[in-house]
């Protein structure tokens, strides 16, 4: 399954702790959501996160989107 397909996200979400350049998994799961879009991530997806703010985003644009909302804050 990828995520364009319509029943995506399929199974539970997972709850992570996020670290430089790898995460922990603390609740099992197969996805996590995009703190800026709220959409759907497989964790064999997930790319792009903050360490500071444990945030996971869906690309490098929201990640720099809420970037600047809290540099901007």
């Amino acid at each position: 399954m990828n995520r364009f397909e319509p029943h995506f996200p399929a199974g539970r979400e997972a709850k992570l702790r996020y670290l430089d350049g790898d995460y922990q998994i603390v609740v099992q799961g197969d996805y996590v959501r995009c703190a800026v879009s709220g959409q759907p991530i497989r964790l064999d997806e997930l790319k792009y996160w903050s360490v500071a703010r444990q945030e996971a985003y869906a690309s490098a644009e929201h990640a720099l989107k809420r970037h600047l909302e809290v540099a901007a804050s």
